[in-house]
């Protein structure tokens, strides 16, 4: 069964991606984005956003070392990249910028919610590592499912998100909006500056 499927490093790879994700900690940011979609732009923003994630994560996974190497990209310039992408929106949500508009939800499924906050570098990274030590396909295999296991966990906690705006109300979702930017502007800010620290060493 191993050579097929390993159920211990499927555990390890799931927790670890979970732990990356934050799944509840993205939440307030997909409320404070998706405000004023009506249901059915919400769950089809949810689906969209995991859907691309994964596939995003599934390609790093499989051809990323490639694709880096081709381009001549390091990973500290993945990280900047994506904490300069992160602070853009995160002081929109500060300054309370928000989109509301349910044309846009295809684009926010897409930037954001995909990229950079659930395929961000640290998840890259981490399926990356593991991929390149796994040591024969059942293990790929393995990792593989790990990650699409968590994009589930992601996209079901998106899916019923309308619970917890029903509960906060709107100036409850006001505030979290709020938060939700100052947040993502300091995980920006730390992304920024663990790639400038990735750039200083490797210099």
């Amino acid at each position: 069964m191993s050579d097929f499927f390993d159920p211990r490093l499927f555990g390890a790879v799931f927790v670890s991606l979970l732990v990356i994700l934050d799944p509840p900690g993205a939440l307030p940011v997909f409320l404070s984005l998706t405000r004023g979609y009506d249901k059915r732009a919400k769950h089809a923003t949810a689906a969209r956003a995991a859907a691309v994630a994964f596939a995003v994560l599934l390609v790093f996974a499989l051809v990323g070392q490639q694709v880096i190497a081709y381009l001549k990209i390091s990973v500290p310039a993945l990280q900047v990249a994506g904490g300069l992408l992160l602070l853009l929106i995160g002081l929109e949500l500060l300054l309370g910028r928000e989109g509301g508009n349910p044309e846009a939800a295809s684009n926010i499924a897409l930037v954001p919610l995909a990229v950079p906050l659930f395929a961000g570098p640290g998840v890259i990274v981490t399926i990356m590592v593991y991929m390149e030590h796994a040591s024969g396909g059942g293990q790929r295999v393995s990792i593989i499912l790990a990650l699409a296991a968590a994009m589930l966990v992601v996209y079901l906690s998106m899916r019923y998100a309308g619970a917890i705006h029903r509960l906060l109300r709107d100036s409850g979702t006001t505030l979290v909006s709020r938060i939700a930017g100052l947040l993502c502007a300091a995980i920006a800010v730390q992304m920024i500056a663990d790639g400038v620290i990735g750039f200083v060493h490797t210099a």
